[in-house]
């Protein structure tokens, strides 16, 4: 049967199993066999990965052309206007083109949220404050860049959510196994 696992990516581990420079990878936190990452979680990016041996599981939750929603929740440098949010629902045009309009709208820091280590970079004089970010699309880099192009730029940057899926009780370097009848749904 074809198995698909989530993990929290904790900041800086590799999305990927080997690394030839002996850094963090996927292997240091799942001992499992044969399953691969759909999609990709930059390394100084944290929070929901999906893993499959499922190659067209694997397929629909990283093509755009699903359009299958991920949710990050992202700690920005300011205090985000109407105007920026706006901006961002409406999608922005970056150097490769325009992104197609997204969800974002201001939250609180998430309850509960584990410490990053090493921690974002504190400056007194510049306050910082949360999004909720959703995008049916995956570009390189394409949330930061997006922050960054309505003037409010990335400092963390985690995935909350894959379609339905949710880190809900992973901490980070965490996985587990979604039962048969939750990848029915998706």
């Amino acid at each position: 049967m074809p198995r698909l696992i989530l993990l929290n990516k904790p900041y800086g581990v590799l999305p990927q199993f080997t690394d030839d420079q002996g850094r963090p990878t996927l292997a240091d936190h799942v001992p499992v066999k044969g399953v691969y990452a759909a999609g990709r979680l930059d390394r100084d990016s944290e929070g929901l990965l999906a893993l499959s041996d499922d190659g067209a599981l694997i397929a629909r939750i990283a093509s755009p052309r699903h359009k299958l929603p991920k949710t990050y929740w992202v700690q920005v440098e300011g205090i985000p206007t109407d105007e920026a949010l706006a901006a961002l629902c409406r999608g922005v045009v970056l150097k490769d083109g325009p992104t197609l309009p997204a969800e974002a709208r201001r939250m609180e820091e998430p309850p509960g949220l584990w410490p990053r280590d090493p921690p974002v970079r504190f400056r007194a004089a510049i306050p910082t404050s949360w999004i909720a970010l959703t995008l049916r699309e995956g570009r390189n880099r394409q949330v930061r860049r997006m922050t960054a192009a309505v003037g409010f730029p990335t400092l963390r940057l985690i995935r909350w959510s894959i379609g339905d899926w949710t880190l809900d009780g992973l901490a980070p370097g965490q996985w587990r196994e979604v039962t048969p009848p939750d990848r029915k749904r998706r």
